[in-house]
């Protein structure tokens, strides 16, 4: 090698490592300040949509804790599911619930029946419940039934929530005028009223919430109401679904919202709608001055919470682990309207039974820490660990496709020999 070879080479390796010097290596202990040098994508994230701090001071982000209810115990003959939001009356809490007491454990829509249930939620009606504590509940009796047929929900009502709109308590939940899974999950929202939580209530008959036109996101279901009052307004978030049954490639299930200034309506979707591409039920609430959402089980952004600062442009938040199915917050200020939403700490959700499978449902409660005015750190731990009976759970459909499974592998492997 000669001299200017030698002195080019020498040149090189010097200018790499006095540029290796220039940029600093990302430390140990993580910067509380986004650091002001070249980074990966990966952590200019950190400091961009979350915070270099992770979960634990992520106000928005939670795990949860679940508990048994007394008075709700299993039956055998009867479901309870999807809650509704959690109100407080006079010291008593007060919950409503599909409810189904059938002759008969569900049989598909095809055996469905006058009193034989096509899935967990056909033949349901409204039941209301009440609390001193949270944990141990008395049922006050069916709040809305079926109506006689052809009247609006005669096959039947299901998942409900609440709104108090200037002293009048009003009762949103999904009318079924067909057997549920006959043309898939087809329902619409409709609405009774009561000047008392605990009734009479009456049921006005009339869809609130309409399907949208032919080829619409939400052409064939309107589900799971979920009324607040936000900047004078009631918003009415929903979820929608395109299908009729069957697979496809639409979108399966998002979530909209319709917005009125009156608990009757007219309701008025958004045009941004769907404003959350993605959820098997609804689960908003104030926070701060804007609206939260515990989105989960569905969709591209399943197991998130999500925040829209005007109630439409959510946006991921945080990302959750075994949230609530069917969340039915505790949410003091759900109709307050104040700009300053507190959040929420507990709820009840419901869980089925796995002795018979999706067939009969129970209520349970939840624990969490998505609230502004406490601070447990048990519930902003993350890299959470379960027992073996969280991971090998009992599938007799998984069981039987994986059986199948490995006989068409063994076919196979035989036809090669």
């Amino acid at each position: 090698m000669d001299l200017t070879c030698m002195v080019l080479l020498m040149s090189l390796v010097s200018g790499c490592a006095i540029t290796h010097k220039e940029t600093p290596i990302f430390p140990a202990v993580t910067p509380a300040i986004k650091p002001d040098y070249p980074l990966s994508p990966a952590i200019q994230r950190l400091y961009d949509p979350w915070n270099p701090y992770e979960d634990r001071s992520n106000e928005l982000y939670t795990n949860f804790k679940y508990t048994p209810l007394k008075g709700l115990e299993l039956r055998p003959e009867i479901s309870r599911r999807d809650p509704s939001k959690i109100l407080k009356i006079d010291g008593i809490y007060h919950v409503w619930y599909t409810y189904r007491n059938s002759q008969a454990l569900p049989a598909g829509p095809k055996a469905a029946t006058g009193i034989i249930p096509s899935y967990d939620w056909d033949l349901s009606e409204l039941m209301h419940a009440t609390s001193k504590d949270g944990v141990t509940w008395k049922e006050q009796g069916i709040a809305v039934q079926r109506l006689p047929k052809p009247q609006y929900g005669w096959r039947s009502v299901t998942t409900t929530d609440i709104l108090i709109w200037k002293g009048k308590f009003y009762l949103y939940y999904q009318g079924f005028n067909e057997i549920p899974g006959l043309r898939g999950d087809r329902a619409a929202v409709t609405v009774a009223s009561a000047d008392s939580p605990y009734g009479p209530w009456t049921p006005h008959g009339e869809v609130v919430v309409d399907f949208g036109d032919k080829g619409d996101w939400d052409s064939n279901a309107i589900h799971d109401p979920n009324p607040i009052i936000f900047n004078g307004k009631i918003h009415l978030y929903y979820k929608g679904s395109p299908q009729r049954g069957g697979r496809d490639d639409t979108i399966i299930r998002a979530q909209g919202v319709a917005i009125a200034e009156h608990p009757l309506g007219p309701f008025i979707k958004s045009p941004l709608n769907p404003v959350i591409n993605s959820g098997h039920e609804t689960c908003m609430f104030p926070f701060k001055d804007g609206v939260a959402a515990i989105v989960s089980l569905d969709g591209p952004e399943k197991n998130t919470v999500q925040y829209a600062p005007d109630g439409v442009n959510f946006e991921v938040a945080s990302m959750i682990q075994v949230p609530p199915v069917a969340p039915g917050p505790f949410v003091p200020d759900a109709f307050a309207d104040n700009g300053d939403g507190r959040g929420i700490s507990w709820g009840l959700c419901h869980i089925m039974d796995k002795e018979s499978g999706a067939n009969n449902s129970i209520l349970a409660r939840f624990d969490c820490d998505l609230s502004l005015d406490i601070n447990r750190d048990f519930f902003k731990r993350n890299n959470l660990r379960f027992n073996d009976e969280t991971y090998f759970q009992k599938s007799t459909h998984y069981n039987g496709y994986l059986k199948k499974l490995v006989e068409r592998q063994d076919k196979k492997s035989k036809a090669h020999l």
